[in-house]
């Protein structure tokens, strides 16, 4: 095991402030993995029953924006399913590339979309399409390029908005911020982002503004990964521990990667199935059934996992959950805040673009105390059906990565 460690150093006066990153990190050489190899090892589909939620819905005609650093396209899981994007690292002058050195919006596109082609990642929503709008890994622009990111992707047809990104609360940024989300709710986009990796109890952007759906990592057991941060403004939790990718220095290798990154993935995959099984609900009404079939064990909210962990299940195939008023977004009505940007705008266009026409290259039932109050207390062990072949990631079928990605300045 070779450790090493990534800075991202900036003024605290900057986007997110001076940070740093430990990851440990390890290979063994293998042969490639097989289609069966990898999907033993995306445990959290086998708990979710993705095989039975696909009969149901597979997020077609939903699009998702990935708000990172960028989609490769040319991945034999993502090709035909990622739009041109537009790319604001510089400045938002022509689309998104395939060169996603980082690869950590690739992730998140494939743990959203995924096709699974030729041994690869299975996304939860295979049949979604992925908008990518790159504001940079490790730019110094602050959070300008996303603000723009975001009006762009829901004036151009995103329903879903992923921002697996977490930064430090700057009260000069609040305005901005609320400006932003309360732009996107007006176009009846729903924002998912990760809470952050630092395993503290402070609050983070965007996830802490009104309106943003933060979300927390549990790992194949049920319980709070211990890294996964805390607090009043978490409102839902989704795997995200031992969770499939590619390696940033060989995209030709699988990682086993952490972090709320994936989860925040994961959870704007499921309300793109949901949203593709109800297209006539609004953003209010996916996200008022993921939260009343959320499971927990411990108080309701709670600051480790919010409203629980994510169970589209619930509603697709229990038919689990009422969407209730169209123009009340459940979330904010919860913490008391105004729901006043939101109207009837809120069902967005029953179109969505593809990369067609634009150009573009479980087997547990989820049970109601699948989660854990508290970090160390022991969950529902709706992951733990696919443990044995968690705990072989390392050992068999690919080179492997493992570890945490704490670069709260760009990854959550």
């Amino acid at each position: 095991m070779s450790p090493f460690t990534r800075v991202a150093g900036r003024r605290a006066a900057a986007l997110l402030g001076a940070m740093s990153a430990v990851v440990a990190t390890w290979t063994v050489a293998a042969p490639a993995a097989t289609a069966d190899d990898m999907r033993s090892r995306q445990w959290y589909l086998d708990a979710m029953k993705a095989d039975e939620l696909w009969k149901v819905a597979t997020g077609k005609g939903i699009t998702v924006a990935v708000i990172d650093s960028g989609v490769d396209s040319t991945l034999p899981e993502l090709r035909g399913k990622v739009l041109p994007g537009r790319n604001f690292e510089t400045g938002g002058l022509g689309r998104v590339d395939d060169k996603d050195t980082d690869r950590h919006g690739t992730n998140m596109a494939l743990a959203i979309a995924g096709s699974g082609a030729d041994g690869g990642v299975k996304g939860i929503a295979p049949s979604a399409t992925i908008l990518p709008v790159k504001t940079g890994a490790n730019s110094n622009a602050g959070w300008g390029p996303t603000y723009k990111g975001i009006r762009y992707a829901v004036d151009n047809g995103a329903r879903v908005i992923n921002i697996s990104r977490a930064g430090p609360a700057l009260t000069e940024e609040t305005a901005d911020w609320q400006a932003t989300v309360d732009y996107a709710r007006k176009k009846g986009a729903l924002i998912f982002a990760g809470a952050g990796n630092d395993g503290s109890g402070g609050a983070v952007y965007p996830a802490s503004i009104p309106g943003v759906v933060a979300v927390g990592a549990v790992d194949n057991k049920g319980k709070v990964a211990k890294f996964s941060n805390h607090g009043s403004y978490l409102a839902l939790a989704a795997p995200g521990v031992e969770m499939p990718g590619r390696c940033t220095q060989d995209k030709t290798q699988f990682c086993a990667l952490s972090g709320t990154s994936h989860s925040t993935a994961i959870a704007s995959g499921a309300a793109a199935l949901i949203w593709s099984a109800h297209p006539d609900w609004t953003a209010n009404q996916v996200l008022r059934v993921m939260m009343e079939t959320a499971g927990h064990n411990g108080p309701v909210p709670s600051k480790y996992i919010g409203y629980g962990t994510i169970r589209p299940a619930q509603v697709l195939l229990e038919g689990k959950g009422n969407p209730g008023d169209p123009n009340v977004n459940p979330l904010l009505a919860a913490q008391g805040v105004s729901n006043s940007p939101t109207s009837q705008a809120s069902k967005p266009s029953q179109t969505s673009p593809s990369p067609e026409n634009t150009g573009a290259s479980g087997n547990g039932q989820a049970k109601d105390n699948n989660q854990a109050a508290e970090p160390d207390e022991g969950g529902f062990p709706l992951w733990a059906i696919a443990a044995s072949a968690v705990a072989v990631v390392a050992l068999i079928g690919f080179g492997v990565v493992a570890g945490v990605r704490r670069r709260a300045s760009t990854d959550a």
